[in-house]
């Protein structure tokens, strides 16, 4: 069995070796046909992010925790991005996967016997998605585009030796508009982390400080719908459902 499991593992790590191979090569293409000013180091790590989604609607998670290694090797590369809410985001969807793998699958006796190691890497990966966006936020939360410009520069430049200073400067003025529009959004990244840490929680049936997480969340962003009908389970009130304009409009995650 062990022997398998061995070889499965070192299959997906060929195959996503490869992947990132040909992202890199289809990067480079792309990066210099269509948007010259993203910042060239990362384009290789959002390209395959873009394979994350269908990965984890088949549940192919061994593949799913290969990509987020390789993604986020992709950004500890450059001191402006280890710590950004890029990062925070790939802690939280691995405590979201975990979550998923420990809680709603299938319930055979040795994924019993995981579901709590599994939870356990939910926990930590959820308390570490909540660290990194608690300290962007910190940084950068409320700046105007002056303060994300002078904050920002000190250490972006990093890594971007090789490019001309009017590349530069156009990847730095990008990045400025990125991080001013993930000033509110990672405060709603940071609602979904304590709605999985809640959740996580009320599995260890601690269900105060459950109920203390999902308050967080709400607290954060009051749409947080799950965090609502997690809360309103846990006191036995029925869930809320989206009204109409919700359902029609709903807000970006």
């Amino acid at each position: 069995m062990l022997v398998s499991i061995n070889k499965t593992t070192k299959a997906l790590i060929l195959i996503i070796s490869a992947l990132v191979l040909v992202t890199m090569l289809i990067a480079h293409f792309v990066y210099k046909s269509i948007n010259e000013s993203v910042d060239p180091r990362v384009v290789t790590a959002r390209m395959l992010y873009e394979g994350y989604n269908g990965l984890a609607q088949r549940n192919a998670f061994d593949s799913v925790y290969i990509l987020m290694d390789e993604i986020e090797t992709q950004y500890n590369r450059y001191p402006h991005y280890r710590d950004s809410y890029e990062v925070g985001v790939l802690y939280n969807n691995r405590a979201a996967s975990y979550l998923t793998l420990a809680l709603y699958s299938d319930t055979t006796a040795m994924r019993l016997k995981m579901r709590d190691s599994l939870v356990n890497l939910s926990e930590i990966a959820a308390k570490k998605s909540i660290k990194i966006y608690q300290e962007w936020l910190l940084k950068y939360e409320n700046k105007s585009p002056e303060e994300i410009s002078q904050m920002a520069s000190l250490d972006f430049f990093i890594g971007l030796e090789n490019y001309n200073e009017k590349q530069q400067s156009r990847f730095f003025k990008r990045r400025v508009e990125e991080i001013e529009s993930a000033q509110e959004e990672t405060k709603r990244r940071l609602s979904v982390s304590y709605t999985n840490l809640g959740i996580i929680y009320r599995h260890h049936k601690q269900y105060e400080m459950a109920a203390e997480h999902y308050k967080t969340a709400f607290d954060l962003w009051d749409e947080n719908l799950v965090a609502e009908n997690n809360l309103n389970l846990l006191f036995n009130k029925p869930a809320r459902e989206r009204n109409f304009i919700q359902k029609l409009f709903p807000t970006k995650r």
